[in-house]
């Protein structure tokens, strides 16, 4: 994207409504099919996806800190609103929705944003993919005119079963809106494609299915909009109410962050403030909560879409929560033509695109693929916090592994001992170096080498110990100065810190663009 004329000189109204507000209408158009669909998936109303639209383009549009990110509801999030749903009922989800919204503010107020970006890309990764498998799971048996079942095992049971039995129309919309968007993706004219291609399967099906005058599920829009609201009430269950209050606002902010960080790379415009960013997307989900909305978060295919349709300022966002609010209170008719069954067939290919192969190669090469398919493996076969904890588990284990991988080779070369110690000697890596060091005789003379990346206070002191001990039973040791050698492994500790940080931030960013 070319960089903007005079970029430090404030825009004039005219200017900011000439760029923002064609970009408003092209997310209009991208976020309509998607706030309806994945208030299907999250097994809520519509008009609660469309109230989130509505909510988090004004709200976070107005006070949020990333000026071109747009934010709604998710799929991301879709699974775990769905769980809750069925748990708690949708009026104490929408209560949890709010509280999370409340506790987002506090975090943003602490200004602790940042750590958000500590959580390792593989996580992010694997828990994104394995929303998208259970969400193409689920939404598969809409497709094929059925209903979703309560787990992903019970899901590829029933699919066969399924399959054997189509349900005629419903099927084949929902299979038709999948090819529109698949055949969407590789069409050779520019043009074409700058119709946002949900829009175009979403259309077309629906208006196959009204010249077919098939008879399928459509949309339920209430007549009265604001009379239909779903008032939150507080639970009778506090402990699963607590922890859909905290996972939600712990998922929801990291995707916003990294969302707000992959919208920065696409633009040239003004860095997101994160803290203010997180403040205003807890704004949001109170609001949201409380007028019976679905949880927002920042949402990458609608700021993408707001940057290459060439918006300017947070204008765009905001006018495009205003598209939705008239859509929905004078256009409500439209929307109960969509079958279902199409909006089902919009999110399996959202789903599919979830699970991200660059991503998996890249994480492959970095030989963190383990913490992915963990990850994956917990959200599908377990719950999202399962997976989301496992994966974090194994993170974890997989750098004490790393801190711990000191190599230690001990020869003999006559009567001197040469032993070289190299790699990472950290309290993980003691154990080995002392199991090593016990070969060497008492009174023997030694040479040791060490080519050590990194040294903790454990490590030191146990290199320090055992030469001493050596020296002390007559033995001699020669080796480099252990306050050198404790000096240049901190020098390396600080480089490596600053080096991890910019790649993790980079890691992240491609984690957030979903």
């Amino acid at each position: 994207m070319e960089k903007a004329k005079n970029p430090g000189k404030a825009m004039t109204p005219w200017q900011v409504l000439a760029t923002d507000l064609p970009a408003s209408l092209v997310v209009f158009l991208v976020a309509l099919p998607l706030c309806m669909g994945i208030a299907l998936a999250s097994g809520a109303p519509i008009l609660s996806g469309l109230i989130a639209g509505v909510v988090g383009g004004v709200v976070v549009g107005l006070f949020g800190g990333a000026p071109l990110q747009v934010s709604g509801p998710a799929a991301g999030l879709a699974v775990m609103v769905f769980g809750f749903i069925q748990t708690l009922g949708l009026a104490a989800t929408c209560a949890a929705v709010a509280a999370a919204g409340v506790l987002q503010m506090i975090f943003g107020g602490l200004k602790v944003a940042r750590a958000a970006l500590a959580i390792s890309p593989a996580v992010i990764h694997g828990m994104l993919a394995g929303i998208g498998i259970l969400i193409v799971l689920g939404q598969l048996h809409i497709v094929l005119g059925g209903a979703p079942q309560s787990s992903a095992w019970q899901n590829i049971k029933e699919l066969p079963g399924q399959i054997a039995n189509l349900h005629g129309a419903a099927t084949l919309l929902g299979l038709l809106t999948i090819g529109i968007l698949v055949v969407w993706q590789v069409i050779p004219v520019k043009k074409l494609k700058a119709i946002p291609g949900p829009l175009v399967a979403v259309l077309g099906a629906t208006a196959v299915a009204a010249l077919w005058g098939a008879d399928v599920a459509r949309v339920d829009l209430p007549d009265n909009v604001f009379a239909s609201f779903q008032a939150p009430k507080l639970p009778e269950n506090w402990g699963p109410f607590a922890a859909a209050v905290l996972s939600l606002a712990l998922v929801a902010s990291a995707e916003s962050l990294l969302c707000a960080v992959a919208t920065d790379k696409m633009h040239t415009g003004p860095r997101a403030n994160l803290d203010r960013e997180l403040f205003a997307q807890g704004m949001a989900n109170t609001v949201s909560g409380l007028a019976g909305g679905l949880p927002i978060t920042g949402v990458i295919v609608r700021s993408a879409a707001n940057t290459a349709a060439g918006a300017k300022t947070r204008a765009s966002a905001v006018l495009h929560g205003v598209w939705l609010l008239l859509f929905v209170t004078l256009l409500g008719s439209v929307a109960r033509l969509v079958p279902l069954t199409v909006l089902a067939g919009l999110l399996v290919v959202v789903g599919v695109k979830l699970v991200n192969m660059h991503h998996i190669r890249e994480l492959n090469r970095r030989g963190e693929l383990v913490v992915y398919l963990v990850t994956v493996g917990g959200v599908v076969g377990i719950n999202l916090l399962a997976g989301i904890g496992l994966g974090l588990l194994v993170a974890m284990l997989r750098l004490l592994w790393h801190l711990g991988s000191v190599k230690v080779d001990v020869r003999q070369a006559g009567e001197t001992y040469q032993v070289r110690v190299s790699g990472a000697l950290t309290f993980v890596g003691v154990p080995k170096l002392s199991t090593a060091l016990a070969q060497v005789p008492a009174g023997s003379k030694v040479e040791l080498d060490l080519s050590l990346e990194t040294l903790d206070h454990s490590g030191h002191e146990a290199l320090e110990s055992w030469a001493d001990t050596h020296r002390k039973t007559g033995g001699t040791v020669y080796m480099e100065s252990l306050e050198d050698i404790w000096s240049r492994s901190g020098t390396r500790r600080t480089s490596g810190a600053v080096l991890g940080a910019q790649v993790s931030s980079n890691n992240l960013v491609s984690g957030g663009a979903q």
